[in-house]
C-alpha cells in the first residue's frame, strides 16, 4: 500500500465562542514521504488543501511547533494528557482548527510503519537530482 487516509470530524474555531464542525481528511503518500496533506471541508463544495511536513504534525501533537503558515500545538485534558491538538493556518494565522489526537496518532503510526522516521530519503537518487539541477 502506497497511501494512507484518515477521515474525521474536526472543529473550526470561527471565533473563540463560535465552533463549527466540519469534515477533514489526512492523507499520506509514500511517493512524497516527508509530507502529509490535510484536506479541510472534505465533503464540501470547496475543500481546502494544506500540505506540510509529517514531522511537524508529529512534533506539534506533543509540543508547540511550526513557523510561517502552519503552527500546531497540543491541548491537554484535566489529567495532563493530550486529548486534541490545534492547527493554526494562513499567513496571517486566521484559521484555527481543533482535531482529536487519538485517531491522528493511530494514523501517524500507520504512516511510520510504511516509511519509518529517518528513512524518508533512502530511495532518493542524489546523482540524478544533481544532474537535473545543473
Amino acid at each position: 500500500m502506497n497511501k494512507c487516509y484518515l477521515s474525521l470530524e474536526i472543529t473550526h474555531w470561527v471565533t473563540s465562542a463560535l465552533p463549527f464542525r466540519l469534515s477533514c481528511e489526512f492523507s499520506y503518500d509514500t511517493q512524497d514521504p516527508l509530507a502529509v496533506t490535510l484536506l479541510l471541508d472534505s465533503d464540501g463544495e470547496r475543500p481546502v488543501r494544506w500540505i506540510f511536513l509529517r514531522e511537524l504534525l508529529t512534533e506539534g501533537m506533543a509540543v508547540r511547533s511550526g513557523e510561517g503558515d502552519v503552527a500546531i500545538w497540543p491541548v491537554f485534558d484535566q489529567d495532563g494528557e493530550p486529548s486534541s491538538f490545534r492547527v493554526l493556518l494562513g499567513s496571517d494565522h486566521t484559521a484555527l482548527f481543533e482535531i482529536p489526537a487519538e485517531p491522528v496518532e493511530d494514523w501517524l503510526s500507520r504512516t511510520y510503519a510504511m516509511v519509518p522516521l529517518g528513512t524518508e530519503l533512502d530511495g532518493v537518487d542524489w546523482d540524478e537530482l544533481v544532474q537535473l539541477a545543473e
